[in-house]
């Protein structure tokens, strides 16, 4: 496997812009499934922003994914996420997947994660990183969001279901549900222990009575 770095993009980075787009289009086209097109311009924004993740070998284009902030940052959603045909079938996309994933926590911890894909590695990758498939209704919102999706070949199946479902799946990661999750899970433990401890105490007061 030929070394990548996975990396927050910067302005060094600008001029991947092009060959970022040309390869996502061109993966719509081999893959025949819908996907929003996006341009060079808006690219190169998300970098600036530092609201992308690239993936490089050595000078050479590997790999891409960017952050898009919906709801005053109640909603994040990760898009783009490509791999360029030399580097794939290498595990690359689910690397730059959960640095994307763990960047956009660090960077808005109390923003639910959304996505919106028909890429089923993508919803495996997802899966693994605890999202959960859910309706359109308990994404986003924001208009914004959804006329990002005109430019994709099943707009009109999205039009047509008044945005309530497409050929795309739904799929959001909750961090406040999985920090509820592992408070219960921390309860439990801390409360097992006290038990086992409790009986330990029990014990050893019962052989102290024998002993008498």
């Amino acid at each position: 496997m030929k070394k990548v770095d996975i990396i927050i993009a910067n302005e060094n980075h600008l001029h991947y812009a092009i060959e970022i787009c040309e390869v996502i289009s061109e993966s719509a086209k081999v893959r025949g499934t819908g996907i929003a097109k996006r341009t060079p311009e808006y690219i190169q924004t998300k970098i600036q922003n530092r609201n992308a993740i690239i993936a490089l070998s050595g000078d050479r284009f590997a790999g891409f994914c960017y952050i898009e902030v919906w709801g005053h940052e109640k909603y994040v959603a990760h898009s783009g996420l490509i791999v360029h045909p030399d580097f794939r079938h290498q595990g690359l996309a689910k690397k730059i997947k959960e640095f994307t994933f763990n960047h956009s926590l660090k960077k808005y911890p109390t923003a639910k994660v959304f996505g919106i894909t028909t890429g089923l590695a993508v919803m495996k990758i997802n899966s693994d990183l605890g999202y959960k498939p859910v309706t359109f209704s308990e994404l986003t919102d924001d208009p914004k969001f959804w006329a990002g999706c005109k430019t994709c070949t099943n707009f009109d199946i999205l039009t047509s279901k008044d945005h309530k479902m497409c050929l795309c799946t739904g799929m959001l990661y909750d961090p406040q549900q999985e920090e509820k999750k592992k408070e219960k899970w921390y309860n439990k433990k801390v409360l097992k222990r006290l038990k086992k401890i409790k009986q330990t105490m029990l014990v050893k007061n019962k052989q102290l009575l024998w002993k008498k």
